[in-house]
């Protein structure tokens, strides 16, 4: 298990755990990252990260990506 943040591109992962503070993960849920779910990085631009999540594509911080464990 790893943080997001250490993803390989491309590479399809799935989500074994979200950590953070109870806001934080809500936030998380409900923008589509849930336990269990796949979750690709599509890129790294700056620290940040883009995924696709649920057919769709969302920028998160480098620090988000880190609390999101696959």
């Amino acid at each position: 298990m790893m943080p997001l943040t250490f993803a390989v591109i491309g590479e399809e992962n799935i989500i074994r755990k979200i950590g953070g503070k109870q806001e934080v993960r809500a936030h998380l849920e409900n923008l589509g990252f849930n336990v269990g779910g796949a979750v690709t990085v599509l890129n790294t631009i700056g620290g940040n990260v883009i995924v696709k999540v649920k057919e769709s594509r969302i920028a998160i911080s480098r620090e988000m990506a880190q609390r999101i464990i696959v």
